[in-house]
């Protein structure tokens, strides 16, 4: 999902470069969206993934 995340930005910056200012506004929000589900998965991976003994 980072990696969509950061696939957007790259979209968002070069829309943004050529003056589409309505794509790289929509693929930001995308890409910000993305990120920050990446994030909550992330820490909840780590807190509810030390709970549990190795196998």
């Amino acid at each position: 999902m980072l990696r969509w995340a950061i696939i957007f930005l790259v979209i968002a910056l070069i829309a943004a470069f050529f003056g589409f200012s309505g794509i790289a506004t929509t693929a930001t929000e995308i890409a910000k969206i993305l990120f920050f589900i990446f994030i909550v998965l992330f820490v909840l991976t780590l807190i509810f993934g030390r709970g549990r003994p190795p196998k």
